[in-house]
C-alpha cells in the first residue's frame, strides 16, 4: 500500500530540525550544503509527491557535486585589481579534498566543460574518489546537531545506498526553494567567512554569481542554437526576435539547474514579464509539445553549449513545478500583466500526456 504524505505536523518538524541543522551543526567545510542541494535535486527529479521512502546512491550523490563544484575549481579574482587571483578555499583547514580532486583532474585532462568532463575516460575514476569522500563526511555528519545525532532525513541502506526515510522526499520536494535558499546562503556566508579567502574575495560582491550562476558563454552559445533550432520568434508571444534571451521555461528561481531542455528564446520584454513565475497552459502545451518533437535536437544544441541533456529530468521538473503550484494556488503568466490560476487541468494535462 503506498505511503501518504507527511501530515501537516510532520513537515512542520522537517523544518524546524533542518532549522536546527543550520543552527546547531558544525560547518568545518562546505560539503553540508553541497549535501542538502544534492538531496533536494533528486527528490525533485526521482522522487514523487507521496510519503515513499526513495533510495539513492552514493555514487548519484557524488554525481551531483562534482556538478555543484565544477566551476569552484577555477581560480576567483581574475583581473580584479583588490584582489589575488585563486581558487576559493571551501574547508576552514586545508583545501577541500572534492574541490582538489576536481582541480587535479581539470589540469590532467583539460576537458572544459562539467558535461565533457562526464565522457572522459577518466571520469569514473573522479567519480569514485568524490563519491567516497562524501560518504565519509557530509553523509556521516550532515544529521549531528544539537550535541546529538538524529536521523530525521535519511540513512544508511547498505553499501553506497542512503534511504531517504518515508515523508522526507516529499518535504524536499514541497520545501525545494527554502532548502535552496538556505543552503546557498550559508555557503556564500561560509566562504566569505573563511580567512584564508581575505586576498582573493577583495571587496567584490558578485561571490554568489561566480559560484552558482550560468556561464554567459554558454547561454550565448545555447540561444544561436536554439536560433536555428525554433527561427527567431519568441517562445511567448511568438512576434518576431531581434534582440532575445535565454530564457529557463521553468524558472531559474523555482529551480536552480541549467538543463537544456528547459531552454527557450524570448523577447527581452517577455522574459521580464513572466520572471520567476511559471507559464500559462497555452506555453505548457507548447514546451511540452516541443519537448517530444526537438528533445534530440536540444539535446544536441545542449551538448555543444555544455549544457545537461535529459528530456525525462525537465519533464519531471515541470511536473513537481506545476504540482507545487497547484497546491499552493499559484498564478500562471500568459502575458503581460495576464494571469491566470494554476489549477488541477495543468497536473491533469501533465498525466494525460507523460504519464506525470
Amino acid at each position: 500500500m503506498a505511503a501518504n504524505p507527511p501530515t501537516p505536523e510532520a513537515q512542520l518538524q522537517f523544518l524546524s530540525k533542518l532549522q536546527r541543522v543550520f543552527a546547531e551543526g558544525d560547518f568545518a567545510a562546505t560539503y553540508k550544503f553541497a549535501l542538502l542541494i544534492a538531496l533536494a535535486d533528486l527528490a525533485v527529479e526521482l522522487g514523487a509527491d507521496d510519503g515513499e521512502e526513495l533510495i539513492l546512491t552514493t555514487r548519484q550523490i557524488g554525481l551531483r557535486f562534482i556538478s555543484l563544484y565544477w566551476k569552484h575549481s577555477l581560480p576567483y579574482g581574475n583581473g580584479r585589481p583588490d584582489s589575488a587571483a585563486g581558487i576559493l578555499s571551501q574547508n576552514n583547514g586545508t583545501q577541500a579534498a572534492v574541490v582538489s580532486a576536481i582541480t587535479g583532474f581539470r589540469e590532467q585532462t583539460n576537458v572544459p566543460t562539467f558535461l565533457a568532463a562526464t565522457l572522459h575516460p577518466g571520469f569514473n575514476s573522479l567519480l569514485s574518489s568524490v563519491a567516497a569522500t562524501v560518504s565519509a563526511q557530509p553523509l556521516s555528519y550532515l544529521q549531528n546537531f544539537g550535541g546529538g545525532t538524529d536521523e530525521f532525513i535519511y540513512e544508511r541502506a547498505g553499501a553506497g545506498k542512503v534511504r531517504l526515510k518515508p515523508g522526507m522526499g516529499y518535504c524536499l520536494r514541497r520545501f525545494y526553494s527554502l532548502v535552496q535558499q538556505l543552503a546557498r546562503a550559508h555557503w556564500v556566508g561560509h566562504i566569505k567567512g573563511n580567512r584564508r579567502n581575505v586576498a582573493i574575495l577583495g571587496e567584490a560582491d558578485d561571490l554568489e554569481e561566480f559560484l552558482f550562476a550560468t556561464s554567459r558563454q554558454s547561454l550565448e552559445l545555447m540561444g544561436a542554437g536554439l536560433r536555428k533550432l525554433d527561427g527567431a520568434r519568441c517562445f511567448y508571444c511568438g512576434h518576431s526576435l531581434n534582440a532575445a534571451d535565454v530564457d529557463h521555461y521553468i524558472p531559474f528561481a523555482q529551480y536552480p539547474r541549467d538543463l537544456a531542455h528547459n531552454f527557450v528564446l524570448a523577447h527581452p520584454g517577455c522574459n521580464r514579464s513572466k520572471s520567476d513565475t511559471l507559464a500559462a497552459l497555452p506555453h505548457l502545451e507548447r514546451w511540452l509539445e516541443r519537448l517530444q518533437a526537438k528533445s534530440d535536437a536540444l539535446a544536441e544544441i545542449g551538448t555543444a553549449a555544455g549544457f545537461l541533456t535529459d528530456s525525462r529530468v525537465a519533464r519531471q521538473v515541470g511536473a513537481w513545478a506545476y504540482s507545487n503550484a497547484v497546491a499552493s494556488g499559484g498564478q500562471a503568466w500568459l502575458a503581460t500583466n495576464d494571469y491566470h490560476p494554476i489549477d488541477q487541468r495543468y497536473a491533469d494535462y501533465f498525466h494525460s500526456v507523460v504519464g506525470l
